[in-house]
């Protein structure tokens, strides 16, 4: 078969969060697995800032959007036995930030992501036709509707199959019906069963309402999403379409993930010999400016910094926390909590560490040498850090939610089965519990040690997690 991976961000080109990673692995997984895997995303200034120089493909390709004929280039890279494709128009992608500043979006995102869609369908004549257009999340929503409505009878698309999948219900690409007409979609399908939400157009809507199926990246999240805690007002459309819709959890890359090959790291450890953790402990102490200290935990996150992740909860009982352990966060996000963690920072120096801004090589750093993770999401379709932890004999601390759930299973120190600590409510009182529960069995060495072996037997490779997209793709 044929794929090609429409996501807006791939490691190691452009990330802003988890969908990076997931769009950058899968396609590997499924070359590996005797298919052609191909990627196309914009070409961003964050690419060029990464140092990658993929080679012009393809000069001058036309599309019609906002009543004007627009020009761009198609530019490859190969990397990894996959094709990656960039769609090169700096008007639109050559900015700082891939979908908006710490202020708030891009005010013509709408147009960014028209045309990304618009330019995918131009350079199909020249990448060839594809069995499944995998898409992914708001931005790539458009094309779906552009293949069903004006390709249906392209030979180059007919009896293409369309995967849609949604990695964040809350980011639905929501925009004032003006856009409409000038992005090549009729007022007809401005409806309740069409486009529209609530008086806007919804790219996320338009990408569930025209694909032949719909994915999401973990079973529990499959299932949260079908109800109003969690649908984002789209729950009642997705039960119509529940026959269509499938929770397949996202793997780790395991190349990259892995502390016994990890390049980032103070020293190489693996489950054979757990030695090198304490040296990544103390470089990680080192490289975010506190205190090493053998017998007290440190805390890691690495986050977006926004309510979702559950990050007021951390700023609420941060005081609480610093009494056993250390705290370090890398992240970005909302200008309000990019302060207050700088503020936290300085007033327990020592104790909290903070990076405002994406950092890999310290990413790496927090996973190795920090003995939690914090995961207190008010929901996580998927999670990956969870799972990242797992490899680095991290143990994971994170609410029952979504992929979570899923992927967690509560230690019991008396049955000594259980990977990490989970808690329900999203409150101040079960978060700190579950963070007490975990240091009191950090505090017991031969407890702890049972646990850091129950981390390092849970295998969560993309290998598995492939071959169901592959039994999807054949499906449709």
């Amino acid at each position: 078969m044929n794929i090609l991976f429409v996501s807006p961000e791939v490691f190691p080109f452009a990330k802003t969060g988890g969908l990076a990673d997931v769009a950058g692995a899968l396609p590997e997984a499924i070359a590996r697995k005797g298919h052609k895997a191909s990627v196309i995303l914009p070409y961003y200034q964050l690419v060029k800032k990464n140092g990658f120089k993929p080679v012009m493909f393809k000069k001058n390709i036309s599309v019609r959007i906002n009543n004007r004929d627009e020009i761009f280039n198609l530019l490859l890279l190969k990397h990894n036995e996959v094709d990656v494709y960039f769609i090169e128009k700096n008007e639109y992608y050559d900015r700082e930030f891939l979908y908006g500043t710490p202020q708030g979006d891009y005010a013509d995102n709408a147009f960014r992501f028209g045309f990304y869609a618009k330019a995918i369908l131009a350079s199909i004549p020249l990448i060839g036709r594809q069995d499944v257009f995998h898409c992914n999340d708001w931005q790539s929503g458009l094309l779906p509707l552009y293949i069903k409505l004006h390709h249906k009878d392209d030979p180059l698309f007919r009896g293409a199959k369309i995967l849609y999948t949604i990695h964040n219900m809350a980011y639905q690409g929501l925009f004032m019906k003006d856009v409409v007409p000038y992005l090549d979609i009729s007022w007809d399908l401005f409806n309740q069963a069409g486009v529209e939400f609530w008086d806007k157009l919804s790219f996320m809507k338009t990408g569930i309402v025209f694909s032949d199926a719909i994915s999401t990246v973990s079973r529990g999240y499959a299932k949260e999403i079908l109800t109003p805690e969690f649908g984002c007002g789209l729950d009642g459309l997705l039960k119509t379409r529940e026959k269509d819709l499938y929770g397949i959890i996202n793997g780790v890359d395991y190349s990259v993930w892995n502390p016994g090959t990890d390049r980032f790291i103070a020293k190489k450890y693996d489950e054979n010999s757990l030695k090198g953790k304490m040296e990544c402990k103390k470089d990680l102490a080192d490289a975010i400016g506190i205190k090493f200290d053998a017998k007290r935990p440190i805390l890691g996150m690495i986050t977006r910094l926004a309510e979702q992740k559950g990050i007021d909860l951390v700023v609420n009982i941060m005081k609480d926390i610093l009494k056993d352990c250390n705290f370090v966060i890398l992240g970005f996000g909302e200008e309000k909590y990019n302060n207050i963690f700088q503020d936290l920072a300085k007033k327990y120096k020592g104790k909290v560490g903070v990076s405002i801004k994406f950092d890999n090589a310290l990413s790496h750093k927090i996973e190795a040498g920090s003995d939690m993770f914090l995961m207190p999401s008010r929901y996580e379709p998927c999670g990956l850090n969870q799972m990242y932890s797992l490899k680095y004999a991290t143990v994971p601390v994170v609410r029952a939610v979504g992929g979570l759930d899923d992927t967690i299973q509560n230690f019991n120190p008396v049955t000594k089965k259980g990977n990490g600590f989970k808690f329900k409510d999203a409150t101040n009182e079960a978060f700190l519990g579950a963070i007490k529960d975990a240091v009191a069995v950090f505090k017991n060495k031969k407890l702890w040690d049972g646990l850091l072996k129950n981390c390092l037997t849970c295998d969560y490779s993309w290998e598995s997690s492939a071959e169901q997209y592959l039994k999807l793709y054949k499906n449709l």
